[in-house]
């Protein structure tokens, strides 16, 4: 944990908070500080949540909340959300929040977030190949085993998972799906797909170009022509 260095952005409407929250993570060597917003709207148009690691996120925003910003989010890094009161605290749990910070914030209560969070960093870093995630669908969490993924299959703001047993609709783009898999055992093979390789049983080439079927589907899914070249390492097919 000692070279884990978590990018930061700090949403939050108190200039006195937010400057409390910057000095706070000034000082702690795991932590960089990217951005700073003053209320949703601002983090919404410049995408705080994208390309960043950690959110510092404050609940009661002018304009529009932090509930209603997470909201819109595609993609969501780790968040901590701060908040005058513990009133929202179990709403909370119902957007998968690492902690809940409560002003005045304390800095041994800060650093023990901040520590939670990192060893989530670390475990996810060092387990890209355990057997199971949890996903949010209809509004619960989902365990999923990773032998179990047939395909991702990209529908607008949401994702398909394909499971041995049952599909579950996922908020998230392809991208941050992708890299919670394990390489070693998923390749994207089209902007729209990314299949599991040890649900692979034939690939096929005509004049429409390379084709893989699946264990238990009739349909063959496309490979476009940008990811033949990875997908033809996988299965030895040029």
């Amino acid at each position: 944990m000692d070279d884990l260095v978590l990018t930061s952005t700090i949403i939050e409407d108190s200039p006195f908070h937010s400057n409390q929250l910057a000095q706070l993570i000034d000082q702690n060597p795991h932590l960089n500080l990217k951005n700073v917003y003053r209320n949703g709207i601002d983090a919404k148009n410049h995408r705080a949540n994208e390309e960043v690691d950690l959110l510092f996120l404050t609940v009661e925003l002018p304009l529009i909340t932090g509930f209603d910003l997470i909201e819109t989010f595609k993609e969501s890094p780790k968040i901590i959300l701060v908040s005058n009161t513990p009133d929202h605290a179990f709403r909370a749990f119902d957007y998968d929040i690492t902690d809940y910070l409560l002003k005045p914030i304390l800095p041994a209560r800060f650093q023990k977030s901040v520590d939670k969070v990192l060893r989530i960093a670390k475990s996810n870093t060092n387990n890209k190949d355990e057997e199971h995630f949890f996903v949010k669908s209809n509004s619960r969490k989902v365990k999923v085993n990773y032998k179990d993924i047939k395909w991702i299959e990209a529908l607008g703001d949401y994702v398909k998972l394909v499971t041995e047993k049952s599909n579950h609709i996922v908020l998230s783009s392809m991208k941050a799906f992708e890299e919670r898999l394990p390489n070693s055992q998923f390749v994207r093979i089209h902007k729209s797909y990314i299949i599991n390789l040890k649900k692979v049983i034939h690939a096929s080439v005509n004049s429409k170009g390379l084709f893989l079927e699946l264990e238990g589907i009739k349909e063959k899914i496309p490979v476009s022509k940008s990811y033949r070249e990875s997908v033809s390492k996988f299965l030895a097919y040029s």
